[in-house]
């Protein structure tokens, strides 16, 4: 009898041993998950993924170990982005992060009033209805503009100063773009006071690339300006190869794209926005509310040049230019 009593009391401990990891795991803190919102491709947009981690790991904060990320990527389909911020809300997330465009902050912002967003913009947020000012956001949304688009002039302006005899300029746009509109205007303007020619090109997928390009051949285009467009940034090794193929001197808005082979780049560090707005998603994590957080804005804008495509395309860069260069790629 006393060892039937001690045989069940036994197996009682056992019970209770098994059990107890799994009562305590259950007792752990669920993390709090991020949602990441962005119009492009998971495959071409890494590098803006990487930089937001970053930027959250300066708060402490690293995905996987006590902050979960929940990844959506609209591959180019700018209209299924308030589908994929509807997705988000109803996962309940603790923050959006809307990167990439005024896009994804339109849509997240359509989707939840309460939800705080942090987004990324090249367009100017109060025009673009994302926040009431710069300095005091409003709701629960503030973010990050590198202001990219009021650049467009001053990118037209380094690239005819690198080739003044190209009088004929291709602009390539993704037509499918919520801003290709206003931006193609504004580049026109600008194309106009120089008194230069813009060939308008279309291109939203790698099979519209080799249309594109035969497009400027056949207009006599002499360089190359690439209109932003995160959706994009998936074809930047092809458009980069091609326009060497095809001796285009070629000006785009991220250090990226030149990396990968175009010519030069003019703008406030894409991957350091992102990266700061990894900061800001980590503070609202931390307890600060998106209305006190004002809208940070580029201090700095880099000029990267690369001189082994300038030698591929056998342009010798005007050395003005070469000594107001930030990065010179040799």
């Amino acid at each position: 009898m006393t060892i039937d009593i001690g045989r069940r009391q036994f197996i009682s401990a056992l019970g209770g041993a098994a059990a107890w990891p799994i009562a305590a795991r259950a007792q752990q803190p669920t993390l709090p998950v991020i949602g990441f919102l962005h119009p492009g491709s998971a495959s071409g947009n890494m590098f803006v993924a990487d930089a937001f981690r970053r930027g959250l790991a300066e708060t402490g904060y690293i995905d996987g170990r006590n902050v979960a990320i929940e990844y959506r990527w609209a591959d180019g389909q700018y209209d299924q982005l308030p589908a994929l911020a509807a997705d988000l809300v109803r996962r309940r997330v603790a923050v959006i992060a809307a990167l990439g465009s005024s896009a994804p902050g339109r849509a997240a912002k359509a989707a939840t009033t309460t939800i705080p967003i942090v987004f990324q913009t090249g367009a100017d947020p109060v025009e673009d209805r994302l926040v009431a000012s710069m300095n005091r956001p409003g709701g629960n949304i503030t973010g990050v503009s590198r202001m990219n688009i009021a650049t467009d002039p001053k990118r037209l302006e380094i690239l005819h100063e690198t080739v003044p005899d190209a009088i004929v300029i291709a602009c390539l746009v993704n037509p499918t773009s919520p801003r290709s509109g206003s931006q193609v205007q504004q580049i026109q303007n600008s194309a106009r006071s120089l008194g230069l020619k813009l060939q308008i090109v279309n291109a939203s997928t790698d099979q519209d690339l080799e249309t594109a390009f035969a497009t400027m051949a056949q207009a006599g285009a002499a360089a190359l300006f690439v209109a932003a467009d995160p959706s994009m940034n998936a074809m930047r090794e092809q458009i980069a190869s091609r326009a060497v193929r095809h001796a285009l001197p070629m000006m785009s808005d991220t250090r990226e794209r030149v990396t990968v082979g175009g010519l030069m780049s003019y703008n406030a560090s894409f991957a350091d926005s992102n990266r700061q707005a990894g900061v800001y998603v980590g503070r609202i994590l931390k307890g600060e509310k998106p209305a006190d957080l004002p809208v940070l804005q580029p201090t700095k804008f880099e000029l990267v040049i690369n001189l082994k495509t300038a030698k591929a395309l056998g342009l010798t860069v005007p050395l003005s230019l070469l000594g107001r260069a930030d990065e010179v790629i040799e």
